[in-house]
């Protein structure tokens, strides 16, 4: 999500002086201090779908579909990765984790444990680190990464819907703006109107978010294709398969450190997506909510989350595959996203909602460009036989 700014021809004086004062007001680590919900959106983006999605895409289509880099079921896969490590049956370990994920979402506030649960997702920096021990073709990459590949059927078409639909969630729209919402509430003063250096701190938040989740991404998919799509290895099953893409650099110690990576990135995740749907319903129905409230204030918000995770929990124990439902999932997304996409490009240029800080030209450009292209993809899939 790309933010807003000022529009006015002083962008660059106002820049430095913003950054100046940022840096004044709160010591050398000022502007790294705004980093909050763009972060937490850019690590739920490497959620597991994600993962799942990029692995056996990387696997299938090696480097084909790296060019959507730039352009750019989680309750399940935890599980099956937790077995790695943990020999307890699939289903007492499916509803031991949804009670502890219940708990932690009703009891306990969102941000006290996610700041935890942040570094846990620092094991998906693993893939970038392989990058450095296995052999890549860079040639390969770099000419993927530049010029678009495009295949006429319908599994590649259904994957590059699955990529932007997991990378563009639309889940991620409703979190990332209810956090921003919430951050501002839980200040002791209330904020009364958005200041430019307000804009500026979520300015940094996103981009640091986003160019974190894009990175990971980028290198998901080149590990996957340099290891298991090297070897053959084009459809993968279940989560030790998925691991493999780590053993170069882990060794023995690949599915351990899949695993860490998948419930950390799954426990920040899942109560994403459950938020994200108590917030929509909220909004629909003028509930009271938000994650600082406790259950007895917001009771329709968290009713709906505890129901989404049992909606979960009962999709888990009919046995589906986990790293398919999770490509399925991503392509679903990827259904839904370009409507929202399209209503955020018209509220962030309306002057009555923004003011003046409507999206600049580069802002609706890239867009207005996802849109376009994530609205052709599905008409394509439909149309190719």
């Amino acid at each position: 999500m790309m933010p807003a700014g000022p529009t006015n021809r002083s962008d660059g004086v106002q820049r430095h002086r913003l950054v100046h004062a940022v840096s004044r007001r709160r010591g050398r680590l000022g502007v790294l201090r705004h980093i909050g919900p763009g972060l937490i959106t850019g690590a739920a983006d490497d959620d597991p779908s994600g993962i799942g999605t990029y692995s056996q895409l990387g696997a299938q289509f090696r480097f084909a579909m790296l060019w959507t880099v730039p352009v750019s079921l989680p309750l399940g896969s935890m599980v099956a990765s937790l077995q790695l490590v943990i020999p307890i049956p699939f289903v007492p370990l499916l509803i031991t984790i949804t009670a502890v994920l219940i708990v932690l979402e009703v009891f306990v506030q969102y941000h006290q444990y996610a700041r935890l649960l942040r570094f846990l997702t620092l094991s998906l920096f693993a893939y970038i680190a392989v990058l450095a021990v296995v052999h890549v073709d860079w040639a390969a990459v770099a000419r993927n990464l530049a010029i678009p590949h495009i295949s006429a059927s319908k599994d590649y078409l259904a994957g590059l819907v699955a990529i932007f639909g997991t990378t563009i969630s639309p889940y991620l729209m409703f979190w990332q703006c209810s956090e921003e919402v919430e951050e501002r509430a839980d200040r002791p003063r209330p904020v009364r109107r958005v200041t430019p250096a307000q804009i500026f701190g979520m300015r940094i938040d996103v981009i640091v978010g986003m160019a974190t989740a894009v990175a990971i991404m980028f290198s998901i998919l080149v590990v996957s294709a340099s290891t298991l799509g090297a070897h053959g290895i084009t459809n993968i099953g279940s989560a030790d398969q998925a691991a493999q893409a780590l053993r170069p650099l882990a060794g023995n110690l690949a599915g351990l450190l899949f695993a860490v990576g998948i419930v950390g990135t799954g426990a920040l995740a899942v109560p994403v997506l459950a938020g994200s749907t108590g917030y929509a319903l909220a909004e629909v129905f003028a509930w009271n909510e938000g994650l600082a409230k406790s259950f007895h204030q917001a009771r329709g918000f968290y009713i709906v989350i505890i129901g989404s995770m049992f909606v979960g929990l009962l999709m888990n124990v009919v046995g589906l595959n986990p790293i398919r439902a999770l490509l399925y999932a991503a392509f679903l997304n990827g259904l839904t996203a370009p409507p929202l996409i399209f209503l955020m490009l018209l509220l962030g240029n309306n002057k009555r909602a923004v003011h003046r800080y409507r999206s600049g030209w580069l802002s609706n450009s890239l867009v207005g460009l996802a849109c376009l292209l994530m609205t052709a993809l599905p008409l394509a899939y439909v149309i190719v036989k």
